[in-house]
């Protein structure tokens, strides 16, 4: 099998698993798609877990058959926005509903692999994210600081 034809079978098996993910099952009588990721989502911590899981073999099996940089920087952003909101009890689970990080990383590599997009380093990706991150880490620490100081001042 040569490359071309080995590459197009990786986009449609990732194309199926996208597709179980977030866009399988539809609200009878609606537009609504859902796919197991809103479905496990609803199990609190593992439910989320097990999407991100899903999502990081995406990007194993995208890393292992050459995709840019920047793509694996622009799927792991979308994986990262799905993981942190998609964590928050109730608004997670509408959010997964209405983002679907897996369809839009498809839609990615259907622009690098089929339409040459996207080619490059990541590190205008990368760089952003990082600073996000480093953001969130800081105010998370400050938020736990400032709640830790408000109980102790009403304790004592």
């Amino acid at each position: 099998m040569d490359a071309k034809t080995q590459q197009n079978k990786v986009i449609r098996n990732l194309d199926s698993l996208s597709k179980l993910m977030d866009s399988q099952f539809q609200i009878p009588s609606t537009k609504i798609r859902f796919g197991l990721d809103a479905l496990i989502g609803l199990i609190p911590g593992v439910g989320d877990f097990a999407g991100f899981l899903v999502s990081g073999y995406i990007i194993l099996v995208l890393a292992s058959n050459g995709a840019s940089g920047f793509v694996i920087a622009r799927i792991s952003l979308n994986i990262l926005i799905d993981a942190l909101i998609g964590s928050i009890p109730i608004l997670g689970d509408i959010f997964d509903l209405a983002f679907k990080a897996n369809e839009r990383n498809m839609k990615l590599v259907h622009e690098h692999y089929l339409e040459g997009r996207h080619q490059g380093g990541a590190w205008k990706v990368v760089v952003p994210v990082l600073l996000i991150l480093f953001l969130l880490i800081v105010g998370i620490a400050w938020s736990a600081y400032s709640m830790v100081m408000w109980l102790i001042h009403l304790i004592f």
